[in-house]
């Protein structure tokens, strides 16, 4: 397993499917990386030498922001969202759909599992 940006990527992979194990990378920057460094995206992992696995290393820390800084931006910009008091902020706070998503009968991915309420049988 090659370890690229503090992740062990899959080796028997193509490297543009693997290098999507990175937080932040999708299939689209995982192609553009493929591009830039030269390397063709249908490639194994384990058929890379080390020296192109160095090349896409490098690239990715220079260029793009991955992982825990990503992780820890995103979590910033959430935090500041709910210091403000903002509508955004508060519904992050309340563990509300933030989007504009009904609630009313949906959204028990944010609401968490049902909570039953006595007498509410008709």
């Amino acid at each position: 397993m090659a370890r690229i940006a503090g992740v062990n990527v899959p080796s028997g992979k193509p490297v543009g499917v693997a290098l999507t194990y990175i937080f932040g990378i999708g299939r689209t920057k995982a192609s553009q990386i493929c591009t830039t460094v030269g390397v063709d995206w249908g490639r194994r992992v384990n058929d890379l030498g080390e020296d192109e696995i160095q090349r896409i290393r490098e690239l990715i820390d220079n260029d793009y922001k991955v992982e825990g800084d990503l992780r820890r931006e995103t979590a910033m910009n959430i935090k500041r969202l709910m210091d403000l008091g903002c509508y955004r902020g508060l519904r992050h706070r309340k563990g509300l759909p933030v989007r504009g998503q009904r609630t009313h009968t949906n959204a028990r991915t944010r609401k968490g599992p049902a909570k039953p309420i006595a007498g509410k049988k008709k």
